[in-house]
């Protein structure tokens, strides 16, 4: 049996014998982008320096990325869809392009000292081309070179075999994906492949040659910085090498199914219905920890990444429900999930208190409004009952003012509702619901679809300056209320910046105004900004703050606002920051606000 701890460690020990260098996940709340919630993707982190930036480690990376992706949350149940997943990445950053690309995947994948597949059920596919851009020739050429007979590399249009550009413009490609033989027999018939026989063969693995620049005009021109983007999804493929009818088998799943069996007393896969309410479970327990535990980790709340935290909490607890528990057992879970990450990941041990006291919190506040909040929603179907046997007229429908009341005074999300609403052959007025809440930052499910379909982060002029104001922030508030305050995320627009940052109380108007006015003294003085590439003990040793990455050796960038005695802010970050602080304008706060527990929240601009 391959293990994910196998798979993860033959994958970077394989690329770094390929002179990749290894970096650390980043975190799962992007910080400066304020058009994701979550970091969605290996590449997510990596877009600076896929749009030309130097990166410290060289311009060969490997990776093993968290990642999680709500968009689909409704699809968790099936066979193959997770909210939390890793993705394991390798980067060509201007270096290597397609033929070592493609080749070094052939190799991990059939060498014996790596996975040691089986060429014979293994197919590929490229891209066919089309007016933008004409077919990729040469990745069909070098697969063939390696032994791919004609017949398994499918041609697929832009829909299958092209990524990008995230928003409206910006880097893209073809790419070449990689498939693993699923179908029942043993090896597959001359005529199959991934374009004539999708349902057979499973993708493990993709290879993005990013060669293009989509413009403003629509049209695609070649880009002078040519990259290399790859992900396998770790546990997709775990599955697949051994053989799994689904990825709630493998060693970072099981141990969360084994445990909800123990504390249900039921068998998964005893029935289709405990089947999936064990599969949400075990997926939406594993995504809420992983959150919390993320150094930049949230609370679940009622806004942006807190309201996903707590909605896929309260889900657990119903599906929980569904299968007959009716104590607290999410902390229980949680402490599973913990142990099977925190070799991984080390920032999961050290928040694992937080997790586990966050966790607690949220389900005993759920359980409180959620027998009541069932029991006005029976109420509502019986009305519904009388309705019909006194006029003969069906109400198909819960009216938004019914839906906002059972989430405003029962704390019923509208996705809880519209589940209970679906089980019941009814449908719910969403856009009445959102009317009713539009005093509220309300996050519905189609809200937040529209959040994570996303872009590239915004690195014009006005994004540039609030982020290096960031800094001045973040080094203005260890100066005037102690060093125990550290970014727990920040959001940037053109318009103003928000910072989140660890303290306990509520902000004076003196201690507000102390920190205006140490950010606008930096700025009057027009401080210079200078960077370094060191490693990350050298970076502790020179007094830098900022999120340490994990692996002893690994090289950061250190961004300096001033020099000698004058330095305003010393801190470990990618970018982007404006040269000279002497056009960044008056710093005001606007806002000083809770974000959750322990957790305060400012919002500035610059005028």
């Amino acid at each position: 049996m391959l293990t994910s701890h196998e798979l993860r460690q033959k994958y970077l020990d394989f690329f770094k014998s390929k002179d990749h260098a290894i970096i650390s996940s980043a975190s799962l709340i992007p910080e400066n982008d304020p058009t994701v919630l979550f970091t969605t993707a290996g590449m997510h982190p990596l877009v600076p320096y896929l749009m030309g930036e130097k990166h410290a480690e060289g311009t060969r990376l490997t990776d093993v990325q968290k990642c999680v992706r709500t968009g689909d949350i409704d699809e968790v149940g099936d066979i193959g869809h997770l909210t939390f997943f890793e993705m394991l990445g390798n980067w060509s950053l201007g270096d290597y392009f397609k033929e070592e690309a493609i080749e070094m995947s052939w190799e991990f994948l059939t060498s014996k000292e790596y996975l040691g597949l089986d060429p014979k059920k293994l197919a590929v596919t490229v891209f066919e081309g089309d007016d933008d851009a004409p077919f990729d020739e040469e990745s069909k050429q070098k697969w063939l070179s390696l032994g791919v007979p004609e017949h398994k590399i499918a041609a697929l249009p832009k829909k299958d075999n092209w990524w990008g550009p995230a928003g409206q413009t910006g880097p893209c490609g073809p790419d070449s994906e990689m498939f693993y033989w699923v179908g029942e027999s043993e090896f597959p018939d001359e005529s199959s492949n991934p374009g004539t026989d999708e349902d057979n063969w499973l993708e493990i693995w993709n290879d993005v040659f990013m060669q293009y620049t989509k413009q403003k005009d629509g049209l695609f021109i070649q880009s002078t910085q040519k990259n290399v983007d790859t992900g396998m999804g770790l546990e997709r493929t775990v599955t697949v090498l051994n053989g799994f009818s689904d990825v709630y088998q493998i060693d970072t799943m099981k141990p969360l199914v084994e445990k909800i069996e123990e504390i249900s007393g039921k068998k998964y896969g005893e029935d289709e219905e405990i089947l999936m309410s064990m599969r949400v479970i075990v997926d939406h327990v594993r995504t809420a920890s992983m959150i919390m535990a993320d150094d930049l980790g949230v609370a679940p709340s009622n806004v942006d990444q807190g309201y996903v935290v707590r909605k896929l909490i309260r889900r657990v607890i119903r599906h929980g429900k569904k299968l007959g528990i009716e104590q607290n057992f999410c902390v229980d879970m949680a402490k599973r999930v913990i142990e099977i990450f925190a070799d991984v990941y080390p920032e999961v041990k050290r928040n694992q208190d937080f997790v586990l006291r966050e966790m607690e919190n949220e389900e005993n506040k759920f359980r409180q409004t959620l027998e009541q909040g069932i029991k006005e929603f029976e109420k509502l179907l019986k009305g519904f009952a009388m309705a019909l046997e006194k006029t003969g007229n069906k109400i198909t429908e819960i009216s938004g003012k019914q839906a906002f009341k059972l989430y405003d005074t029962y704390g019923f999300p509208l996705e809880m509702t519209q589940e209970l609403a679906q089980e019941n052959d009814l449908t719910v007025d969403e856009k009445g619901f959102n009317d009713a809440f539009k005093k509220h930052k309300n996050l519905s499910r189609e809200g937040a679809e529209q959040k994570f379909k996303g872009g590239l982060a915004d690195h014009g002029e006005m994004s540039t300056k609030y982020h290096t104001a960031t800094h001045l922030l973040h080094d203005a508030l260890r100066k005037v209320l102690g060093s125990h305050v550290a970014q727990k995320g920040s959001n940037i627009t053109a318009d103003r910046l928000r910072f989140d940052f660890t303290h306990g109380e509520k902000m004076t108007d003196e201690e507000k105004k102390k920190v205006e006015d140490i950010v606008n003294n930096a700025i009057s003085k027009k401080l210079a900004i200078s960077m370094e590439e060191m490693t990350v003990e050298e970076a502790k040793d020179q007094g830098a703050i900022g999120l340490f990455g994990d692996k002893y050796g690994e090289k950061v960038k250190v961004y300096s606002i001033g020099a000698g005695d004058d330095i305003a802010s010393k801190e470990i970050c990618g970018g982007p920051h404006v040269e000279n602080l002497n056009d960044m304008g008056h710093f005001r706060i606007k806002k000083e606000e809770s974000s959750s527990a322990g957790i305060r929240r400012i919002k500035a601009i610059l005028e």
